[in-house]
């Protein structure tokens, strides 16, 4: 075994741990992970179990694990938030490489040198385990695939990301880059990740991506519908950040030395207001889409009530994006200009009814609101393409 710096030096590697209610899963974590981190690293480090509010024995089991081993330590926390865990105990943290991950352990511990050497040699600053990575092996379901892949192609086409996966609870950060990039992160839960990333990225910091080997935790309790919505309305905020101006990347990088991205931090007035004015448009759409679904569904069943839904909503929607967002008027174009929206709706309706399907592959029907729930989601990723289509192509000569 390799020797290693005595456990009161200032650590190396700080690995949070963040939980809410996982007494049944901490002890057993954290032995694993101690065991991995004695047995391999060459230097000193510290795990940080973040209880975020526990209302069971977590605290209990966490302090009988502080008495177990001199490297770990346990910060309660009044509020619930990964997010809020993570930049309370990095902020904090006199470790040069803070690291996080899930309690589930379900991200194998052979990938965590691979993802910190980048940092510790000071070639990378932030780093993550991707497992949409083509090295990668990743056992989970079809719906958490299929949104997970979604949600990055949101990030993608909504604010430019180039990394591929934002949310695998295994990362790292150089201390002196999360001094400078947490203060302008202002999510507290699931989206913290992704601004994180996002912020790193447009600042002109180097993301390095390591392929994992990942195996889904059927008992995780997050819930993916709401995390799901929150890192849509994250999206939205972060996006309107950029186009405004309230985030000074400039000084940021600067600040670490590095130059900003070539990509464009400012929307140009023209595309902002017409990007607004469309979400408007679709947020009257999805309530009148989910008044007309829920009515329908039980008379016609999902896939046909998906489609008369989406049939009328998407010929309201046009004409009103025609007017309103894109400021055409008169009759010019304004068949063609319908039936190139209608070309678009079909889009829509085969990836809503791809969506369906995969659905109801599974042995137990889904019930109506978890139904809802996706295929709102969906319909958020519809439209994002459904906006570039309109301006692009339909009302491109405007």
């Amino acid at each position: 075994m390799q020797e290693r710096i005595a456990p009161g030096d200032v650590p190396v590697l700080d690995v949070v741990v963040p939980v809410y209610n996982e007494e049944d899963a901490l002890r057993s974590c954290v032995e694993r992970l101690h065991a991995h981190l004695a047995g391999s690293l060459p230097f000193a480090f510290r795990i940080t179990i973040a209880d975020n509010a526990s209302t069971d024995t977590t605290m209990e089991v966490a302090h009988s694990l502080v008495e177990q081993f001199p490297e770990v330590q346990v910060i309660h926390l009044e509020e619930k938030g990964r997010g809020r865990a993570l930049k309370h105990v990095w902020q904090e943290s006199d470790a040069q490489v803070l690291a996080y991950m899930d309690v589930d352990l379900s991200t194998d511990l052979a990938g965590l040198f691979p993802l910190i050497a980048p940092l510790i040699s000071g070639h990378s600053d932030v780093a993550i385990g991707s497992r949409l990575h083509r090295g990668s092996n990743v056992v989970r379901g079809a719906k958490r695939e299929f949104i997970s892949r979604s949600y990055n192609v949101i990030l993608r086409r909504a604010l430019s990301a180039r990394f591929s996966d934002a949310q695998c609870g295994f990362k790292a950060i150089r201390s002196d880059v999360a001094g400078a990039l947490l203060p302008h992160v202002h999510d507290n839960g699931w989206f913290f990740d992704t601004e994180l990333l996002v912020l790193a990225e447009r600042a002109g910091l180097r993301i390095h991506e390591v392929p994992v080997d990942w195996i889904d935790d059927p008992d995780s309790s997050v819930d993916i519908i709401d995390t799901a919505l929150e890192d849509l309305r994250g999206v939205w905020r972060i996006g309107r950040a950029f186009a405004t101006g309230q985030i000074p990347l400039r000084d940021i990088a600067t600040q670490l030395g590095r130059s900003p991205s070539p990509q464009p931090d400012d929307v140009p007035p023209a595309l902002l207001r017409e990007f607004v004015r469309f979400a408007t448009v679709g947020v009257v759409s999805t309530i009148a889409f989910v008044a007309l679904f829920v009515s329908t569904r039980p008379t016609f069943g999902s896939q046909s009530a998906n489609a008369f839904a989406l049939l009328l909503t998407a010929v309201v929607n046009t004409e009103v994006n025609r007017q309103f967002t894109f400021g055409v008027s008169g009759s010019k174009r304004h068949a063609t200009q319908q039936l190139q929206g209608l070309l678009i709706y079909g889009l829509a309706l085969l990836l809503t009814a791809g969506t369906l399907a995969l659905l109801h592959s599974t042995p137990n029907d889904p019930p109506a609101h978890v139904e809802l729930a996706i295929l709102t989601i969906v319909n958020g990723i519809a439209a994002l393409v459904r906006f570039t289509l309109l301006r692009r192509w339909v009302f491109r000569n405007r």
